[in-house]
C-alpha cells in the first residue's frame, strides 16, 4: 500500500480536519503526538495526522517551515456535476484559499486542488476536434470550470454575456 505524506507547517490536524469534512469516504485515522522534543516539533505536540480522502491513506506531518506547497502536486475532485463542482470550488476557496486558472485553486493551507466537471471531457476530448479546440480555448479563459460554457463553445455557439 501507498500513503501520500504531505509536509505542513504545524497546522496537519487542522487540514485534515477540513479536508476529510468536505469529501466523503473520508475520515481521520489517528495522531500521533511528538514523545520528546525534536527539530520540529515540542514533546506533546501534533506531529503525525493519518487521515485517508475518498478511501486513499494520507499522512500529514507537522516538519515546519523548511518546505512548502506548491502546484506540482495537487489533488483533483471529479465532480459528478456543475453544483457539486461549485461546491467543492466554493468551499476550497473560502478562508484564505486562492483561485487559479482552469479549474486550479488553493485552499487556506495552500494545497493546490483541481476541481473538474467530469462532463469537461465530453467538450475537450469530443469527437469534433474544431469544437474541442474551441471548448479548450474556453476553458483556458475560466478560473472556475464552468461546463455549460465548454458546451457552448464546443458546439459553435455565442457565449454567455
Amino acid at each position: 500500500m501507498l500513503t501520500t505524506c504531505l509536509w505542513f507547517d504545524g497546522n496537519a490536524e487542522e487540514a485534515a480536519a477540513f479536508w476529510t469534512s468536505l469529501l466523503p469516504d473520508s475520515h481521520v485515522d489517528g495522531i500521533v503526538h511528538a514523545p520528546a522534543d525534536n527539530p520540529s516539533n515540542k514533546a506533546g505536540d501534533v506531529m503525525l495526522v493519518n487521515f485517508t480522502l475518498q478511501g486513499a491513506p494520507f499522512q500529514g506531518i507537522n516538519g515546519g517551515p523548511m518546505f512548502t506547497f506548491s502546484e506540482a502536486v495537487s489533488l483533483r475532485i471529479d465532480c459528478a456535476d456543475q453544483a457539486e463542482a461549485d461546491r467543492y470550488w466554493a468551499a476550497l476557496t473560502a478562508d484564505g484559499g486562492e483561485e487559479g486558472q482552469c479549474g486550479w485553486c488553493k485552499d487556506r493551507f495552500g494545497f493546490s486542488w483541481q476541481v473538474v466537471p467530469v462532463e469537461m471531457m465530453a467538450y475537450i476530448g469530443g469527437p469534433d476536434p474544431d469544437g474541442a479546440a474551441r471548448a479548450m480555448q474556453a476553458m483556458l479563459r475560466m478560473q472556475r470550470l464552468v461546463v455549460e460554457d465548454m458546451r457552448r463553445a464546443y458546439e459553435g455557439e455565442a457565449p454567455v454575456a
